[in-house]
């Protein structure tokens, strides 16, 4: 595996590989809570926390955790930092608990998370697998804002909860709702995928680069 800079892995998930725009992971959460800038903030930070958190965890327990029952373990460990980040935003943040519901429980299956620990923190340094969390997270957290932004002014007039056009123009309400989401997200994937002429170069969906290869009864079959 090549050798990569801290600042390379960081930037690797805002920009090159950014989970939400380029790899398309966390795709339902991304639509679902958008409606408003500040949502999409605060489910960012919170896979961000989570993601950093776990990676941490797991590249510590990487070489102990046996490999027929790994995928379980991360979960675990995954499902352990959701409950404490949700325990937080009750404590802290109760409005935005409410407003995010049932997606900060499903952190947890969240495919960004799950699929960084396979990927990265199996196989990386500690800080390494700090700094790709920070930078999978600090990339979901912007492209979840910017789509809660576009969405919350165009379709409601505010940002943030402040009246910015609302008084001025008539809000266009279709864009905080699913069809406006759906919309938006693939206009955002358009653009980025523009911008870095392509995204990432993605390797043939076979069982040399599938997550649970090594768990997996159908190999010589290929993957279902």
């Amino acid at each position: 595996m090549e050798k990569k800079s801290k600042l390379s892995i960081l930037l690797n998930g805002i920009i090159k590989e950014n989970p939400t725009f380029i790899l398309v992971l966390g795709t339902c959460p991304t639509i679902a809570v958008t409606t408003q800038a500040f949502n999409g903030l605060g489910m960012g930070l919170c896979v961000t926390l989570v993601l950093m958190c776990s990676n941490i965890f797991i590249s510590l327990l990487k070489k102990i955790i046996p490999d027929t029952v790994r995928i379980p373990c991360y979960i675990v460990v995954i499902a352990a930092f959701v409950t404490i980040v949700q325990f937080l935003l009750q404590a802290f943040l109760p409005d935005l608990n409410k407003s995010l519901g049932v997606f900060i429980p499903l952190i947890v299956v969240n495919c960004i998370i799950l699929g960084r620990a396979e990927m990265f923190a199996n196989k990386n340094s500690v800080i390494d697998s700090a700094m790709d969390g920070i930078g999978m997270g600090l990339g979901c957290t912007l492209a979840l804002t910017l789509v809660g932004t576009i969405r919350e002014i165009i379709g409601n007039g505010t940002w943030m909860g402040i009246t910015l056009t609302a008084n001025m123009i008539t809000p266009f309400s279709l864009l905080i709702l699913a069809p406006g989401g759906f919309f938006v997200f693939g206009l955002m994937i358009a653009v980025m995928n523009k911008l870095t002429k392509g995204g990432v170069k993605r390797k043939s969906f076979d069982c040399e680069g599938c997550p649970t290869a090594s768990a997996c009864q159908n190999k010589e079959g290929g993957c279902n």
